[in-house]
């Protein structure tokens, strides 16, 4: 298994999978799930089994899976660290739309501590989105972007202040700009794009966490991810399933990813914290390391699906 079984989010320290809770919303992220006492369960058996690390966004719903985890945990466990996003809003139809200028970040922050029911966040990540096609809300500099979120930090509304989407060269002017507590941005055993962006984030000691860490539902998902040779013939070797070699391949990947699979199932949880227990050994890292690289799992997407 992976020499480290925990890794640094910003100031604090947490297990390396956690747990994202985009897919608890309805349909589309948009509204509330069919099964509300089923998704509070997961929430709690997710903290049981040692979870320390929740990814949200108030934006997921909007409000309904906040109001969740509020309900299904408050009051929170000591340790456990909730993060967040803003950067994006939602029209009356579940769209995606940008929310990128500095007063609509402090909102969606306010909105976050609202609807979580606490005071102050681990870190939330600037989700960077593209300008509205309208023109409506021209793209707004980085630079003023990134300084409504050291205000809410110097504020103690976050501790950390986090990226996600963004390429190397944006990761490196944010750099310039605030400390960077992590990185968010698509990875997987199948999409390396963001390959150079991890290199950065070990270099500075930055934590690095992939969404669509088991491949984009646009490329394919879990699905085919079990259907690469390379990856079922690790599985058949250790006993385990796809999903978990493709996750375990992240944690021996590099020692700052934390993961943050998602799941509305108890099953599904329990099978995804196992990868932590799978050890990957040079032989499979190596057969891994030729698995056919998809496309782009952000095509035709406006956010990330855990």
């Amino acid at each position: 298994m992976p020499t480290n079984q925990t890794a640094a989010l910003g100031a604090h320290t947490v297990n390396r999978i956690g747990f994202g809770a985009m897919q608890l919303a309805g349909p589309g992220v948009f509204g509330p799930p069919s099964d509300p006492d089923a998704v509070r369960a997961v929430l709690r058996r997710a903290v049981e089994l040692g979870v320390d690390h929740i990814d949200t966004a108030q934006y997921y719903g909007p409000d309904v899976v906040n109001e969740l985890i509020r309900e299904a945990l408050a009051p929170y466990p000591a340790g456990l660290r909730i993060v967040s996003k803003v950067g994006g809003a939602r029209d009356a139809a579940g769209g995606w739309l940008p929310a990128q200028r500095p007063d609509e970040l402090r909102a969606g922050v306010e909105e976050n501590l609202a609807t979580l029911g606490v005071e102050s966040l681990a870190a939330v990540n600037l989700r960077l989105m593209d300008a509205d096609p309208s023109g409506a809300q021209p793209l707004v500099p980085l630079a003023e972007q990134l300084g409504a979120m050291e205000d809410l930090r110097r504020e103690g509304k976050i501790e950390g202040i986090g990226i996600s989407t963004a390429d190397r060269a944006t990761v490196e002017q944010a750099l310039e700009l605030v400390d960077l507590a992590c990185v968010q941005n698509a990875f997987s055993i199948v999409q390396r794009d963001s390959q150079d962006v991890l290199e950065l984030c070990a270099e500075r000691g930055i934590a690095f966490v992939p969404f669509f860490p088991l491949g984009s539902a646009f490329t394919g998902g879990p699905g085919a991810i079990a259907a690469v040779p390379q990856v079922s013939e690790v599985a058949a070797k250790h006993g385990v399933s796809t999903s978990q070699v493709a996750l375990a391949w992240l944690l021996h990947r590099d020692p700052h990813i934390l993961l943050i699979p998602g799941t509305s199932s108890i099953a599904h949880l329990e099978e995804n914290l196992g990868a932590a227990s799978v050890a990957l050994d040079d032989e499979d890292m190596a057969a891994l390391e030729h698995v056919r690289q998809a496309g782009d799992p952000m095509e035709a997407v406006h956010d990330e699906s855990r």
